[in-house]
């Protein structure tokens, strides 16, 4: 005996649409993770869906694809919210009207079924997994949207079920344990595989496993979340989606407003002439937040504090204020020392070789002879320096460029005197080099036995002594003088001494013209004075940066300090002299 097996032909719907009564219920959100791009580059942003006020949703508009610009966008509102296995479901009420029909004929005939939030951050945090970057978000939701593809896979109206076509009856054996009721749940499983686009495998493990209809939508759920949704880049027509590119665009173009001798980049252009507010304003529309009837303060204070890219264009704007303080700052010691590197903050050891040994004859039966080279090791290490800049709300609300780019020049003035300073201290500590004797010393070679004004005499001196320095081995290097450092009190002297005259006889001739003059206002002695070589040719004076990170760098995120954007400033910085045969003081008279 056989029991007979009834299957279905069916017409897909929407199991919850009720079309008299004009509502549907859908899947907002399940909180998967989204891919997302930012400034940075990208991330992974998850929502805690547990944190949303479910009461606060009654009465949310429903809009067209977040459109906001005109009543028509409007299709329904949402008339209840609930929390069911992890997901955000809504039932949605469509308006009467036009786009309200054409909406609910498009939902009856499946065509329409994506469902979108648009949401502010109440709060964010922020961490790594696995080496990805994981943005939490507790969503203030603003909208519900119904679009033709989800960022989320899991939105959608609600699950699919079937309307009788025709019935057919297959006879199947009688031993068969298939019901009426485990012939629909697998139906019920599939038609949500083909609606969410999970794979064979998990509709075989889900017929194999024989579960209750609600245990399959929490698979459902859960196997979506396990997804990364598209790539969601807030760039407008004509905008590249290169990262970063919009918001360096419209950090220049606020940049040249205060600024106007800059020359703007033909991709800035277009953003020229906008407020800040303007900025914040189009920073939330391309975020998906609600913008309609705010104020300037409001614009201003939304912009801040949720994920659109406000904040990183002010900090560009900053970024390129300081660094070009930072760059027209005068240069001081640093003429006479050597840029380099550091991996990180451990101490660099600066080995420094000595002369090559001298070749010798060759004997007739053609043996060589090894030489061997001195060696001596001074060493220094990084250190981190830095400040916080704020921009006040109130700042961006007046559109009040000075305000900050006047700080954030200043900032980057103080970074470059800051690091002369340190070389100063440098200079002047005359702190032991690694053989126990000070930088300056009669033992180096590099000292005047006393003191003694600057002229042409001490002068020659100071040639003359660096001329005989020798090197590790004993040999003579023959140092070539290339820099006179002085104080701004010996500056009159210095400029006489070095001016460059038409000579009428051989007596006239300046020997000390090609000297080049540096000038340092932060040298404490009025009378003190340095001669310094070509840090190319000699080594002497060396400062470095940490290792991809030269100068002043930035950093930029909401206030927690101030109302408004912190831009925190950082500066890896090392100094010290690996070699002493570079220089030469005179403590002058």
């Amino acid at each position: 005996m056989t029991h007979p097996l009834v299957t279905r032909r069916s017409t897909l719907r929407a199991a919850s649409l009720d079309r008299d009564a004009r509502t549907v219920e859908a899947v907002a959100s399940t909180g998967a993770d989204v891919a997302r791009q930012d400034a940075r580059g990208p991330f992974i942003e998850r929502l805690d869906l547990a944190a949303i006020p479910l009461a606060a949703l009654n009465g949310m508009p429903v809009l067209n694809a977040h459109r906001q610009g005109s009543i028509r966008d409007a299709l329904g509102v949402i008339d209840a919210a609930r929390m069911e296995d992890g997901a955000l479901i809504v039932t949605i009420r469509i308006a009467r009207g036009d786009e309200g029909d054409a909406a609910l004929d498009l939902i009856e005939d499946g065509a329409l079924r994506g469902v979108s939030i648009g949401y502010r951050a109440a709060r964010a945090s922020e961490k790594k997994e696995g080496g990805a970057r994981i943005r939490t978000i507790s969503p203030q939701i603003a909208e519900i949207s119904l679009v033709p593809v989800p960022a989320d896979p899991g939105a959608t109206i609600r699950s699919q079920t079937v309307e009788d076509d025709e019935i057919e009856t297959i006879e199947r054996p009688e031993d068969s344990d298939q019901t009426q009721t485990r012939a629909d749940i697998n139906r019920e499983i599939r038609s949500i595989a083909k609606d969410l686009g999970l794979s064979q495998r998990w509709i075989d493990n889900q017929i194999d496993a024989e579960p209750t209809t609600d245990e399959v939508r929490a698979s459902a759920f859960a196997e979506i979340r396990k997804r990364p949704g598209p790539i969601i880049r807030s760039t407008s027509t004509g905008e590249p989606d290169a990262p970063g590119a919009l918001i360096a665009r419209r950090g220049e173009a606020l940049y040249a407003r205060a600024n106007p001798g800059h020359e703007l980049s033909e991709p800035a252009r277009r953003y020229a002439n906008e407020s800040m507010v303007d900025i914040a304003r189009d920073c939330l529309r391309r975020s998906g937040a609600t913008i309609t009837g705010l104020s300037s303060g409001e614009l201003a204070t939304r912009a801040l504090h949720t994920t659109s890219d406000f904040p990183l264009i002010l900090g560009d704007a900053v970024n390129r204020t300081l660094r070009e303080a930072y760059r027209a700052a005068p240069s001081g010691l640093r003429m006479v020392a050597r840029q380099t590197t550091a991996r990180d903050f451990r101490a660099k050891h600066r080995v420094q070789l000595g002369e090559a040994p001298t070749l010798e004859k060759v004997s007739e039966s053609g043996e060589y002879t090894r030489g061997t080279m001195a060696e001596a090791r001074e060493t220094y290490s990084l250190d981190t320096f830095g400040r916080i800049i704020g921009i006040s709300r109130q700042a961006i609300i007046n559109d009040d460029l000075g305000a900050f780019a006047n700080l954030s020049g200043r900032i980057g003035a103080a970074a470059a005197s800051f690091e002369a300073m340190q070389l100063v201290k440098l200079i002047e500590a005359n702190g032991a080099m690694s053989d126990g004797i000070a930088l300056f010393h009669g033992d180096h070679g590099n000292l005047a036995d006393s003191g003694a004004a600057l002229n042409e005499t001490t002068l020659s001196a100071a040639r003359l002594a660096m001329r005989k320095q020798t090197g590790l081995s004993g040999d003579m290097i023959d140092v070539t003088p290339r820099y006179l450092v002085v104080p701004p009190d010996l500056e009159t002297t210095a400029e006489k001494l070095l001016s460059t005259v038409q000579a009428a006889k051989t007596d006239d001739v300046n020997p000390f013209a090609r000297l080049t003059l540096i000038v340092e206002p932060r040298l404490t002695s009025e009378t003190r004075w340095y001669v310094a070589a070509d840090p190319a040719t000699v080594d002497g004076l060396e400062y470095a940066y940490l290792e991809g990170a030269p100068g002043p760098q930035t950093e930029t995120r909401q206030g927690f300090e101030v109302d408004g954007v912190e831009v925190k400033v950082r500066l890896d910085f090392g100094a010290g002299f690996v070699d002493w045969r570079g220089f030469y003081r005179n403590d002058g008279a």
